[in-house]
């Protein structure tokens, strides 16, 4: 059965898309120009005549291509920038009925124009007659009487056409569908690596800002995970054939069980708001190459799904060391981090202020943050293969990894039983830093024990959970 709210999205490759683009770049370009030849400009006109109209162009064509699937409707944004310009302008026309026809034809413009980028008109046509009717008026009807003029007044004309032409084929190429039942529909306020959680209490809404960083806000864990059953169950593994299956495997999977449980644990700050990434688990993790000082570090990102088993854990960690470790090229990351390694130190310093800006308003790109080691659910390192006790790693203020985990080698311990017998146990000392703000310290003990049952009992982790429990709206 259909909803009433409908979703559009942009093709990402469509010759339309691109029209649309190319259309503004040039309303940018020719605005520009105008305004170079324009001589000595009064601030306010600069900034209403100028800046504004060509940021709005700029930031349409980066929502174009950065959120046209999935969150067409940050489109609304530029739009509603270039009906200031358009009304600003108006407010200075001789005829006060002209001026109030062309300021109701602006707030119709930014109005439907939101209305339906945000689902709430069933229709994307209004819109081919809300851009194309006014373009034809003005090709027909105002220009035909403005031949002869110069060429530079003719410039402001033509960046208003390009505006115009490009709306009309961003609304030629809007597509749309019906969501399916249960299915969170993106709004104003959501990020393209999570959602906005709008029903917070007061003191998680607020907490961020007054814990303004990650590392303001860090909470030290320091606990020992028996794994004598769990060694059974690797033993078990490996039996089956799974070569390298180890503990590193059932510990992400527990984790990635945990947040099936406490999807709490998968929240994350940004812009001093609280964010749910829901079914997608994005985990960090610095590789060497090599078991040598010589060899250089990578950092690899796994992506889990809630419903994910041990074996599919296996599976894709696996693979994605074997393909780090057999490519002798470097990796995606490695290339990002070989591009920022050739930009001077100032510049640098001034782009990754730009980014951190980007990251704060939702801005980067997603393509960015999924290679980004600083943008995660969680960040786990083993002090195991280097034989030394697990350490409490800092979190990172760029980015938004909300938890650390640090594990360290096995050790024995010899125990003392109720009916006074001595057994041998193993276990495994693990430091956790956490954000606080994401969720309070009784959730945080509730997921540590479930944590701690999934190891102790791991044959939990080879069929998926009977529940996935949703994250509050």
């Amino acid at each position: 059965m259909k909803t009433k709210q409908v979703v559009y999205w942009l093709p990402r490759v469509n010759a339309l898309v691109v029209l649309s683009a190319l259309f503004m770049v040039c309303s940018a370009v020719v605005r520009i120009v105008w305004a170079c030849g324009e001589g000595a400009i009064s601030r306010p006109t600069f900034c209403l005549q100028i800046l504004l109209p060509i940021a709005a162009n700029v930031i349409f064509v980066l929502m174009l291509f950065e959120s046209g699937r999935d969150r067409l409707y940050r489109t609304a944004v530029p739009v509603w920038m270039g009906c200031v310009f358009f009304a600003a302008k108006a407010l200075g026309f001789p005829s006060w009925v002209h001026m109030a026809l062309c300021l109701l034809l602006y707030a119709l413009v930014a109005v439907l124009y939101t209305a339906t980028v945000t689902g709430r008109v069933p229709s994307q046509v209004p819109l081919w007659f809300l851009f194309g009717l006014p373009m034809l008026y003005h090709i027909v009807v105002e220009d035909r009487q403005k031949v002869g003029w110069p060429v530079h007044d003719w410039l402001p004309e033509v960046s208003v056409l390009c505006c115009m032409a490009a709306l009309l084929c961003c609304s030629l190429a809007m597509r749309r569908r019906y969501p399916a039942a249960g299915e969170y529909v993106r709004r104003f306020g959501d990020r393209n690596d999570g959602r906005l959680l709008r029903s917070l209490s007061p003191i998680f809404a607020v907490s961020p800002y007054l814990m303004k960083t990650r590392n303001t806000a860090q909470n030290y864990i320091r606990d020992a995970v028996e794994i004598t059953r769990a060694e059974q169950y690797i033993a078990q593994k490996r039996a089956a054939g799974m070569a390298h299956f180890g503990l590193l495997h059932v510990l992400l999977a527990a984790y990635v069980r945990t947040c099936a449980r406490y999807p709490g644990l998968n929240r994350f700050i940004a812009g001093q708001r609280v964010y749910a990434r829901d079914r997608e688990i994005e985990v960090n993790m610095t590789v060497k190459k090599e078991m040598s000082l010589d060899s250089p570090d990578t950092v690899i990102k796994l992506r889990f799904d809630p419903a994910d088993t041990a074996d599919v854990v296996y599976q894709r960690f696996n693979a994605k060391v074997q393909e780090v470790k057999s490519t002798p090229e470097d990796t995606s990351f490695d290339a990002l981090a070989g591009a920022f390694h050739l930009v001077p130190g100032l510049l640098l310093k001034f782009l990754v202020w730009v980014l951190q800006v980007g990251d704060y308003f939702g801005c980067l790109p997603r393509s960015l943050t999924r290679l980004s080691p600083f943008h995660g659910s969680l960040y786990i390192t083993s002090m195991a293969s280097l034989g030394i006790p697990p350490i409490f790693h800092h979190l990172y203020d760029f980015g938004n990894v909300p938890v650390f985990w640090s594990f360290g080698r096995k050790r024995r311990a010899f125990e003392y039983q109720r009916d006074g017998t001595v057994a041998r146990r193993r276990y495994v000392d693990c430091c956790f830093v956490t954000d606080e703000r994401i969720v309070d310290g009784f959730y945080f003990a509730a997921a540590m024990r479930s944590l701690q049952n999934l190891i102790h009992d791991p044959w939990q982790l080879d069929e998926p959970p009977e529940e996935i429990v949703q994250d509050q709206a």
